[in-house]
């Protein structure tokens, strides 16, 4: 068990469902405890309604508590927000090596801050960053896959929260091999093991 907590990011609209698999089994098979991070203090509500006080604010988080920053998505990020006071969190982060997860639109977040110009990554579709963010140069780099781990950038397809899932897993090492396979098989296919036929 670690001293340092995952944290993360919530606001007004976050996609709740996208971080849902990792959260849970971060939590229960993990024992790691989760932080929410806000841009402030204010309560927020999800997608799905869920109202979210958070934790922390984001200027008060510190790159030695943080295992891993996970970034949902939401229109949130198609629009205005705080972005150099992420930006700068984000770099932190990466030259801490805080390992950092983003799905979906959560994607923008860390293409804005120049994270994928030099990384393999993905995101919802080929084109969705640079329609949102011109000065993108990664493109190269794209890979049309569900979920791709560089050096600790996760990202992932909004239609991909097991597989987004799945490579948290794999970096924060949360089960063995056969275990998150027998775990991937029940999210993503609804495959029982034989054990619990």
């Amino acid at each position: 068990m670690t001293s340092q907590a995952v944290h993360v990011v919530v606001f007004d609209g976050f996609a709740d469902w996208e971080p849902a698999h990792a959260l849970a089994e971060l939590r229960r098979w993990g024992k790691r405890s989760v932080v929410a991070v806000g841009f402030d203090l204010d309560p927020v509500t999800s997608m799905g309604g869920l109202r979210v006080v958070p934790d922390r604010a984001l200027d008060d988080i510190r790159p030695s508590e943080i295992e891993i920053l996970i970034l949902p998505g939401g229109d949130f990020w198609e629009s205005s927000y705080p972005q150099s006071e992420l930006n700068r969190v984000l770099d932190e982060l990466i030259a801490a090596g805080v390992p950092i997860a983003a799905i979906c639109a959560g994607t923008l977040a860390v293409a804005r801050a120049g994270l994928l110009n030099d990384r393999r990554h993905t995101c919802n579709m080929p084109g969705y960053i640079a329609k949102h963010f011109p000065e993108y140069s990664g493109d190269s780099l794209y890979e049309a896959v569900p979920a791709v781990n560089d050096h600790g950038l996760i990202t992932a397809s909004g239609l991909a929260s097991v597989e987004f899932a799945r490579e948290i897993f794999k970096q924060l090492r949360i089960f063995n091999a056969a275990d998150e396979e027998v775990w991937f098989d029940m999210f993503k296919h609804g495959r029982l093991p034989q054990s619990a036929v």
